[in-house]
């Protein structure tokens, strides 16, 4: 995680470009021009609110997403409270960063609250480029795989992998949703860094991706 996570570059070609949310907010790898949703992946529990134990706190933005939407996130609990709490926020990050392209979230309140430093700077910038393609997110994600290393109070590692083999952008004039076969390349590894805020949020600060990883192929 010693690695400066740079921002995406511009995947926009017309008003109906392929756009990937591969990087989420920060990532070494550039969008290939698939138009799959990147990040959205954890797994088979249930996606309407993975981390509601932790949204139930007070000041916590309320997180919601389109009714085409889902992300589904595995492994949440670990038997850990600090692991799990890094893992439910991240789960909200995730969720933040979709309801600001997709438009439940105008004020990207949740998407400031869950993201710090240049994970923030990347996301702003990638969900602007949704804005400016005129294209918002539809279909499934699945995040799995969620490894979480502590790395003492107030900072930990988290590796998953998403999987976005049902997940498509869409513009959002005509509504025409830019389908892609399934490939190698609808599976992401992520390598993050979370440091907890002084309100006790596990904020991400870092975030590297790589599109196609071996090691999250089915």
């Amino acid at each position: 995680m010693n690695r400066r996570p740079r921002l995406l570059a511009t995947a926009v070609v017309g008003a109906t470009a392929a756009l990937l949310l591969t990087a989420c907010g920060g990532g070494d790898d550039e969008p290939k021009g698939n138009d799959k949703i990147a990040g959205a992946d954890t797994g088979g529990e249930t996606s309407a609110s993975p981390s509601a134990s932790a949204t139930e706190s007070a000041g916590r933005p309320k997180i919601e997403l389109p009714s085409d939407l889902t992300l589904t996130f595995e492994g949440s609990k670990t038997g850990d409270s600090i692991k799990d709490a890094v893992l439910a926020d991240n789960a909200e990050r995730m969720r933040a960063v979709d309801a600001a392209i997709t438009g439940t979230d105008l004020k990207g309140e949740a998407l400031g609250y869950y993201n710090t430093g240049k994970a923030l700077e990347a996301a702003l910038t990638w969900v602007q480029q949704f804005k400016d393609a005129g294209a918002t997110l539809t279909g499934e994600a699945r995040y799995y795989d969620r490894t979480v290393t502590l790395k003492g109070k107030a900072s930990a590692s988290l590796t998953f992998c998403a999987d976005e083999g049902k997940g498509y952008s869409k513009d959002k004039k005509t509504g025409k949703i830019n389908k892609t076969p399934v490939t190698k390349n609808s599976y992401v590894f992520y390598n993050t860094r979370l440091d907890k805020s002084s309100e006790g949020v596990w904020q991400t600060s870092q975030i590297i991706s790589t599109r196609g990883a071996a090691q999250c192929q089915p």
